[in-house]
């Protein structure tokens, strides 16, 4: 899950960049989490403690403004009383992450996703995607090779896994839609030979970069582990009440 948090900072600088090429400083003084870190932490929380994720998700929300929040839910974070609103953004997979570390099954992790994925991003694709990111996460904490999973993910839920990062790469544009972000952000991890490598093809897509990573990083995360020196620099852009989540995660997870 860290490996969500990490993405998401690295990429922050990118966002709006439309950046085509794998170079890049992967932290500078401009990095920082944003709504993809909060939701994250959201999720998490709600999870370990067994809450109500949309309490969780306007709680963290609001203790964090200004993050970037799309517009239609940075309107659902300040109504307690807005229900779900047929969203398919990519902002439901963005999150999703920890239900795969907390899932004792893979049917359990993909439950947790729906569970904490309805409350607002309720479309069918919105569910799809957060489904489909938790799958190849929970896959790859199974041991499943990077050819298995992308297998299992084009067959469960129908993406097009098919083109390598240099294909996708030069006619990719910003979007922020589960379909259109999600397929091409595993593909970033899955054929990725590090952690760095995967966030580096997720950005080096030209979208929408936080996000992509944000996807990638927790798959990459379980496939090869987070560098150190990554790792720490992610760590410290991190407040600590989002560490202690965090914390509270991964001994949890090990724990089960």
């Amino acid at each position: 899950m860290l490996g969500a948090c990490v993405g998401d900072i690295i990429g922050s600088v990118y966002e709006f960049q439309a950046w085509k090429s794998r170079e890049f400083p992967l932290f500078s003084e401009k990095s920082e989490f944003t709504d993809d870190t909060v939701c994250t932490i959201a999720v998490a929380e709600c999870l370990l403690d067994g809450s109500d994720p949309a309490v969780s998700l306007r709680k963290w929300g609001m203790r964090y403004p200004g993050r970037g929040y799309g517009g239609r839910y940075a309107v659902w974070l300040k109504d307690p009383k807005m229900g779900p609103y047929n969203s398919y953004g990519n902002g439901a997979a963005m999150r999703v992450s920890p239900a795969a570390w907390l899932g004792r099954s893979l049917d359990e992790a993909v439950a947790f996703a729906r569970h904490v994925t309805a409350v607002t991003h309720d479309h069918p694709e919105g569910i799809k995607g957060a489904e489909a990111t938790v799958t190849a996460i929970w896959l790859a904490r199974l041991g499943e090779t990077p050819v298995a999973i992308r297998r299992r993910i084009h067959d469960s839920f129908g993406y097009d896994l098919s083109r390598s990062v240099d294909e996708i790469r030069p006619d990719y544009r910003f979007n922020e839609i589960c379909k259109d972000t999600v397929p091409q952000a595993i593909v970033c991890a899955l054929e990725a030979n590090s952690f760095e490598d995967a966030i580096r093809n997720a950005i080096s897509l030209g979208g929408d970069a936080d996000t992509l990573a944000a996807i990638a990083g927790p798959i990459a995360e379980v496939l090869h582990g987070i560098p150190e020196d990554i790792r720490r620099k992610g760590w410290m852009r991190l407040p600590k009440d989002m560490r202690n989540v965090l914390e509270r995660l991964y001994e949890k997870s090990d724990a089960g």
